[in-house]
């Protein structure tokens, strides 16, 4: 991943933190904040692929089907 893409997921990371702290703070249930964690995650993920892990994750996947056939 490219060093400026890297610290703009780094710094999109913080803000899902701060925002989840805020959430806890005033008081939202547990399983809300985890919930939007989640999505927030998944949201950063589709915006900011990081190629490289998704291709080594495609080659230990193959690896492991390869192995275990």
């Amino acid at each position: 991943m490219h060093p400026k893409n890297r610290m703009e997921k780094a710094i999109a990371l913080k803000a899902i933190a701060d925002a989840a702290e805020r959430l806890e703070k005033t008081g939202a249930n547990p399983v809300d904040v985890t919930s939007f964690i989640v999505g927030a995650r998944e949201k950063l993920a589709d915006e900011r692929p990081d190629l490289e892990k998704y291709a080594r994750a495609i080659k230990s996947a193959f690896s492991w089907t390869k192995e275990n056939q």
